[in-house]
């Protein structure tokens, strides 16, 4: 994607089900949990760079020995800085005490962050800051052992003032307002009720404090406590969690907007926020893991006994399609696939924009995450020519010369490396002229790669702001001298922001938005803009069931072709001498593509949760009042 936008975070949840003696015996060593929890994490750094933390619980320790561990990382390569950290710690002890090589009761009891249930997270900093208080897993603790929780997700709440709100009323003073403070509180809370109630009971059975303790963590039921937590969260989220005694769970929001998927055998149960991450780390097959159910938690009780629950009624599937586009890893099979029919689907208007001249036109990508869509849009120009060759062919006959034949045959799609990404350019002069001129270079280009008579169509997975595209790429093209540049969007246009946790917050950030409103202006409509704000406002007020969303009615008056061409006019240079056009993927394409994965919010304004609606009318306040302040 040329448009820098901030996404995502990973999650990954590993259960040793052997004692650590048998991966010690069987691999070679104790700490097979935390060198599988490194690699799920390093495979999932596309998901998160700003931070990242591992978290660990050892089962079955005797007071006084620490059973918790975590450590969290703000630095500029925080997956590597742990684990550092880590290893560190490892071997040292190892060092100070060599007879303990191959003792792996007296690791476990001697080394931190060696035990059998694991967490890690990755994390772009969105809403919250980049400082490593904002940093997961997040720690609640308690001198109680089933009172300890530590959590980390994928995940923002729409409403988090509502929440907030919730938790004084229960009697709780949060320490801030985050959203992951929040639901923490909230799940913590329910989980310090059922603790007493549990415990209560178990002593009317006449047993002692003591004895009480590993019946709790027995019978402790997750699943409600889980319910009662999740009631009122309106947003998307997989949520994984851990309780200090050696319980875990995974959550998925009903829409099953944030993916989860998992996989078990006789020696663990692993959770992620990728299939082919597991695939590659455990080297096992794609059917062989599951996706995680919407509104279903997986849990594993200290014995080690997963079950599926669900804990919410799932609601219409909306998969977040954003995912398939662009921000999940393209090796899954099934994006990989679906990638490439979103290059394939945009190749009919690309058709058009050419007016069928594939001979003096040349298709590129804007490197690097756009290549799999071009390989589909490519294969298909391919299978357009091999029709029409095929038609030369016959209308030749029997009387076809070879060197016609030759000449025909020879005609293919002209594919050439056009557009190169260089080390990001850092922006060390203060002077608005100078940094220009650097965003400028951040794209170099293939020089001669490009006729002067030839079209320049050139794909993207998406197109956002579109400020890459303007100050820098369509520059540089511009360079090699085409009579036209067609920019190719494999995702529709970006109409409406995230509020379930994508850096997508503010509407005069989108190009799509900034091109519908020059053209209320162009058709003297700029009254509708303000009667679309007093329709917004009625809805700040209003409960998140009854929220409608109103900015649908801002892009309504126009087509997408409409909007796509005045995007071509907004991302146009002064001076580029070329003709820009901009072809954008359609809805239905997207569905076509990505099946599985209809959460289009972004592209339809069809928010899967209440909570999104409130948040776009907010979004469009604050744009028509001119605060430059996210709406969640």
């Amino acid at each position: 994607m040329s448009d820098p936008i901030k996404h995502e975070c990973g999650i990954s949840l590993i259960r040793l089900l052997k004692p650590l003696e048998y991966y010690k015996e069987k691999y070679g060593t104790a700490f097979y949990g935390v060198n599988k929890m490194y690699l799920l994490m390093e495979k999932q750094h596309n998901r998160g760079q700003d931070g990242a933390g591992f978290a660990s619980i050892k089962l079955d320790m005797d007071p006084g020995e620490r059973y918790m561990s975590r450590v969290r990382s703000a630095q500029q390569q925080p997956i590597q800085d742990i684990f550092a950290q880590i290893n560190n710690r490892i071997n040292t002890a190892l060092a100070e005490h060599p007879e303990h090589e191959d003792d792996v009761d007296w690791q476990k009891k001697n080394i931190p962050y060696i035990g059998e249930l694991l967490m890690g997270h990755v994390r772009y900093g969105t809403f919250g800051k980049n400082s490593i208080e904002s940093v997961h897993p997040f720690l609640r603790q308690n001198n109680w052992m089933h009172r300890n929780l530590i959590v980390a997700g994928n995940f923002n709440m729409t409403n988090v003032d509502e929440l907030f709100g919730n938790l004084i009323e229960l009697g709780q003073h949060p320490k801030e307002k985050a959203d992951t403070v929040t639901v923490m509180e909230k799940i913590g809370h329910f989980l310090d009720d059922a603790v007493a109630k549990l415990y209560k009971q178990i002593k009317k059975e006449g047993y002692t404090k003591r004895e009480a303790s590993p019946l709790i963590a027995e019978r402790l039921n997750v699943a409600k406590i889980l319910r009662k937590a999740s009631k009122n969260w309106d947003g998307g989220y997989a949520m994984s969690g851990l309780l200090g005694h050696g319980d875990a769970f995974v959550m998925r929001d009903p829409a099953g907007i944030r993916p989860a998927y998992y996989y078990q055998d006789d020696e663990v149960v692993v959770v992620a926020s990728e299939r082919p991450v597991i695939q590659t780390v455990f080297n096992v097959d794609f059917d062989d893991i599951k996706e995680l159910d919407p509104g279903h938690a997986i849990i594993i009780k200290k014995n080690g006994s997963m079950a599926l629950k669900e804990i919410l009624e799932p609601t219409e599937r909306k998969a977040c399609s954003f995912e398939r586009i662009y921000f999940s890893r393209g090796s899954d099979k099934e994006i990989y696939q679906e990638r490439k029919k979103l290059g394939k689907l945009v190749f009919p208007e690309i058709l058009k924009s050419i007016e069928d001249d594939l001979q003096n036109t040349v298709f590129s990508y804007i490197p690097n995450t756009a290549e799999t869509s071009f390989f589909g849009m490519v294969k298909e120009a391919q299978n357009y020519l091999n029709k029409k060759k095929e038609e030369q062919i016959l209308a030749l006959g029997p009387n076809m010369t070879g060197e016609e034949l030759h000449k025909i045959l020879n005609i293919r799609p002209r594919i050439e490396k056009v557009a190169i990404k260089d080390a990001k350019l850092r922006t060390f002069i203060t002077q608005d002229s100078s940094r220009d001129d650097l965003v400028t270079h951040v794209y170099d280009i293939s020089y001669g790669s490009v006729k002067p008579t030839d079209n320049l169509v050139i794909i993207d997975d998406s197109i956002v702001r579109g400020t890459t595209l303007k100050r820098s790429i369509l520059k540089i093209l511009d360079r090699l001298s085409p009579k036209k540049i067609v920019v190719v969007s494999s995702a529709p246009q970006i109409r409406y922001p995230d509020c379930y946790g994508i850096d997508m917050a503010k509407l005069e950030d989108f190009v799509a938005f900034k091109a519908a409103k020059a053209l209320h202006e162009d058709h003297g409509t700029t009254h509708l803009i303000k009667e679309i704000y007093e329709k917004c406002l009625t809805q700040t007020d209003a409960s998140n069931e009854k929220a409608v969303n109103y900015v649908q009615e801002f892009y309504a008056p126009f087509t997408a072709k409409q909007i796509s061409k005045k995007i071509g006019e907004i991302l146009s240079p002064e001076g580029i001498n070329a003709e820009v056009e901009i072809i954008y993927q359609t809805i239905e394409g997207l569905h076509n593509a990505c099946p599985k994965n209809l959460g289009d919010w972004y592209f339809t304004g069809n928010y899967p949760t209440p909570g999104g609606n409130k948040v776009v009318n907010k979004a469009f306040v604050n744009f028509f009042e001119g605060r430059n302040e996210r709406a969640y």
